[in-house]
């Protein structure tokens, strides 16, 4: 016992690894170290810990001074600190020999699971053994780089460490706030999210709610996609899928950077950023050219009238490819409309929710020829000026046999749909559309025409009295129900109603970052 705690040589400082043949006494050496370490760990578990103070208390006595006894105090603090970093090194190391024995998938299948999962959960996993923080650390995990949260908890270190991990691996990135479980992209249930408005903390735990006190913003700057553009554009150049929710930071100049620089992009997906729609599909059509999907929802709703007939021209020449539109929120017009979906020989999938100033005219002759005779997917919820005998007219065209591969059609207005003469006279029972007729004629559609009952219609006047620049409401002025469950917006939810007009006026060309342990800011640990 007492012979551990002796100083020893100062060679043991920082031993080379020789072999025998060059020190023949080095053999002799480990035996000796071995037998005392055996017999220091060979102490019964029962023995009286008075007896390791004692001993000690006899070392100490014996020194013959005080720095002796202060060397000795010290000597046993290092020898100890090494023999725990021994055994916990020894320990993972026999936990890893034994999760590979265990563990039934080979390294190469383990990776492709793990590839499966999203980035908060990979981490997760790398934690767990050094085993699976090896699998977790191969490029193929950060192919799809998964960063949405339901509340700010990602920065612009960690998007930029997780698409240096990926390599040439990098296919996707999903980044930003998503409002929570219940949306999804590509439903009709906006997914336009701020802070400031519109967030139940109810069910979110204490780290959660504490992470939140005090911030106006997501922790996600204008710079979060610089990566993607840095190295010459080598991560944005591998990109195909580019999916950004609710950065409030971001603005049209950084957007279009990355798009820059993502010349093989096939999907794009943008909610709630403040950026300019226009601006933002003169990128696409500049850029990427390879692009089959564009999703584009306004952090603004009906407040963007940014976009031009040129701009619809030059997109639809551009990019040829794309069978997915969807441009919700927005102000547009029905000829620009019409631009893009006849413009599109491969459009299938078309939505234009909560569009302000569509009236249903980009609807006419619309199944006949190229153009939208293969839209499967047409999706006008809650488009304010959308009128009943617009919508009679293409059902009657259905009914004649055009727009053969339609398979869903949503027509539903929360505030029913406008009449012929007046847009302030709303519909919400037509007698003219023929409903029963189409379902009965084409029974694979799926048809959705959901009115809240006559004389449930918000006052017009009322709603016009109303602030339309505020962003700021209050849950109990968010919406309101009619007798029949129908949701109807209220005037500070559906403030682009100020407009009286039909918005179909005549048209004129006009590296890795280190995180305390303690923090709870950041969930997506970089192991």
């Amino acid at each position: 016992m007492d012979t551990l705690l002796h100083p020893l040589t100062s060679s043991m400082a920082k031993r080379p690894c020789p072999s025998s043949a060059e020190n023949p006494m080095l053999p002799s050496f480990f035996s000796q170290m071995d037998n005392l370490l055996l017999s220091f760990l060979s102490l019964s578990d029962s023995s009286p810990p008075v007896s390791l103070d004692l001993s000690f208390d006899r070392l100490l006595e014996s020194a013959p001074s005080d720095a002796d006894q202060s060397l000795l105090i010290d000597r046993a603090h290092n020898l100890g600190s090494l023999l725990l970093r021994a055994a916990n090194r020894s320990a993972r190391k026999r936990a890893s020999l034994h999760n590979s024995i265990a563990w039934a998938l080979p390294p190469d299948l383990t990776i492709k699971v793990f590839s499966m999962l999203d980035s908060q959960s990979l981490c997760y996993a790398a934690a767990t053994c050094s085993m699976f923080n090896k699998c977790a650390m191969d490029p193929l995990c950060y192919a799809n780089i998964d960063l949405t949260t339901v509340v700010p908890k990602v920065n612009n270190a960690v998007v930029s460490t997780m698409i240096q991990r990926a390599g040439k691996s990098f296919r996707s990135l999903k980044l930003g706030i998503v409002p929570g479980p219940t949306s999804s992209p590509g439903s009709c249930q906006p997914l336009v999210y701020s802070i400031r408005n519109s967030v139940d903390v109810s069910s979110f735990s204490w780290n959660d709610k504490k992470t939140r006190q005090g911030k106006e913003s997501s922790i996600l700057t204008r710079s979060c996609l610089y990566p993607l553009s840095g190295d010459n554009g080598a991560a944005g150049t591998l990109l195909r899928r580019l999916h950004l929710y609710n950065i409030e930071r971001m603005d049209n100049a950084s957007l279009c950077v990355a798009l820059a620089a993502c010349p093989s992009l096939l999907d794009l997906e943008i909610v709630g950023l403040h950026v300019e729609l226009r601006q933002t599909l003169m990128s696409v059509s500049s850029n990427c050219h390879l692009i089959e999907r564009l999703f584009f929802e306004s952090s603004k709703t009906g407040r963007d009238d940014s976009l031009k007939s040129p701009t619809c021209v030059d997109l639809v020449n551009n990019c040829p490819n794309i069978s997915y539109l969807s441009l919700r929120g927005f102000k547009l017009h029905d000829y620009k409309v019409r631009i893009l979906v006849k413009g599109f020989r491969k459009l299938k999938y078309a939505d234009f929710s909560t569009s302000y100033s569509i009236s249903g005219t980009f609807l006419r002759n619309l199944g006949s020829g190229f153009g939208g005779n293969l839209l499967e997917v047409l999706i006008l919820r809650d488009c304010m000026h959308l009128k009943e005998v617009e919508v009679a007219r293409f059902l009657t065209a259905v009914l004649a046999g055009d727009f053969k591969f339609l398979r869903y059609l949503d027509i539903s207005n929360r505030e029913g749909l406008a009449s012929e003469g007046d847009w302030y006279q709303r519909s919400y029972n037509s007698s003219i559309i023929p409903l029963k007729q189409v379902l009965e004629v084409r029974p694979n559609i799926c048809l959705l025409a959901e009115f809240p009952s006559e004389g449930c219609y918000i006052d017009i006047d009322h709603m016009f009295d109303s602030d339309v620049n505020s962003e700021i409401s209050l849950p109990s002025q968010l919406s309101s129900h009619t007798s029949d469950g129908s949701l109807l917006m209220s005037s500070s939810e559906s403030s682009y109603n100020s407009d009286q007009g039909s918005g179909n006026e005549e048209y004129q060309v006009s590296g890795f970052v280190i995180y305390e342990e303690s923090s709870d800011e950041v969930d997506f640990l970089v192991v």
